[in-house]
């Protein structure tokens, strides 16, 4: 019998994205996640003072010991609320960033390992996978979450980490874009939690063009969108004005002498590659993270790349004409888990993970750049 076939009739591995706002979470060779719930954790300290919402962020955490017992805590609730299956004896997939802190990744082997007595654990690269979804091998991947956008060049099956570009342009930022404008429109800041302000950007807010988002900056006259009310708690109603609606997101597109704005981080990161890197990259742009959903960025991304490319900075510099977005079969904010998934569901499970035993013997986590051997095998064929 094939190995594959063999990997399929086992139990599934589970498979695991946790991101900085959202978990993804379900079984290999499912097209989608079964659930998709934020990372937070119970803080017993803020319960025990009476807040009203005790919670915190999974990975605000303020030494190694509380990033272990946050993790348990909430691997806790992955495994017997969302999943519903006993891990033990289990396979999991690791959906990680190549970039993310080496303590998060050893505190979750060390947590599956060690209590839930997984029997291996598989850790692949987020920016990697996520083209096995595409049964492509080179694009640019630009992955903006919640705190930062981060873009990794992957060519013939390798990311060129030599290339990355990041930056803190992302969900956090458009929240507290909408927070200032709204405190500043009067309304109460209590009232504006995390939750109310990614209500207000999903509901309400888009990414306007490029003309009109000059004409905004430079104080000119312009008719704005039309003006919106937001009910909150079945009491108040904040009136969510035509100008925050479209400005919202100009924080991933700053003006400023840094060029530090998405586009910049986009074209450098282009140009820190070989020449002969440079046109399969941008006409392979993918564009992932819940951040990316939000109506009118690719457009508007595009625009901004195609006029920088006139400018003195880039004009001489990068010989591009165009670029071309793929358009993934899954939603940008799982895309990456889904990767993780078709890993999953291959013999790579088997051979690459990290067993029990070994890491019994040895309690350091490979780093990913051990993991070429793994280049995008599932695309091919």
């Amino acid at each position: 019998m094939p190995l594959f076939e063999t990997v399929l009739q086992e139990k599934p591995a589970i498979v695991l994205e946790i991101g900085t706002a959202l978990a993804k979470l379900g079984f290999a060779g499912e097209p989608f996640p079964r659930s998709i719930i934020p990372s937070v954790v119970l803080d017993h300290r803020a319960k025990n003072a009476g807040k009203t919402t005790p919670n915190r962020r999974l990975f605000d955490y303020a030494d190694g010991a509380e990033l272990y017992d946050s993790l348990v805590e909430f691997l806790k609730t992955i495994f017997f609320k969302h999943v519903l299956v006993s891990p033990k004896e289990r396979k999991v997939v690791v959906v990680d960033s190549v970039l993310a802190p080496t303590i998060i990744k050893e505190s979750l082997a060390r947590a599956l390992f060690c209590h839930f007595d997984v029997s291996s654990v598989f850790f692949v690269p987020t920016h990697l996978v996520v083209l096995t979804a595409l049964a492509v091998e080179t694009a640019l991947v630009v992955d903006i979450g919640y705190r930062e956008a981060v873009v990794i060049p992957v060519f013939c099956g390798v990311q060129a980490l030599f290339a990355w570009e990041a930056q803190p342009l992302a969900a956090e930022a458009v929240h507290a874009e909408i927070r200032r404008q709204l405190v500043e429109a009067g309304v109460d800041e209590k009232l504006l939690t995390e939750t109310i302000l990614e209500d207000i950007k999903v509901r309400t807010c888009f990414v306007t063009s490029a003309d009109r988002a000059a004409k905004y900056r430079d104080g000119a006259t312009i008719t704005p969108c039309p003006d919106v009310d937001y009910p909150v708690q079945g009491e108040e109603i904040f009136k969510i004005s035509g100008r925050l609606r479209e400005t919202a997101y100009e924080v991933m597109f700053p003006e400023d002498n840094d060029r530090l704005g998405l586009p910049y981080i986009i074209l450098n990161a282009i140009l820190k590659c070989p020449r002969d890197m440079r046109i399969p990259l941008a006409n392979n742009l993918l564009l992932i993270g819940g951040s990316t959903m939000v109506q009118g960025l690719a457009a508007r991304l595009k625009a901004e790349l195609l006029a920088l490319l006139q400018t003195d900075l880039y004009k001489d510099r990068l010989a591009l004409q165009t670029f071309k977005f793929h358009q993934a079969p899954a939603e940008p904010n799982f895309t990456a888990w889904l990767g993780g998934s078709i890993y999953g569901a291959t013999d790579l499970v088997l051979s690459k993970s990290i067993t029990r035993d070994a890491y019994a013997r040895n309690q350091t986590i490979p780093d990913f750049t051990n993991y070429e051997e793994i280049r995008a095998l599932p695309t091919r064929g």
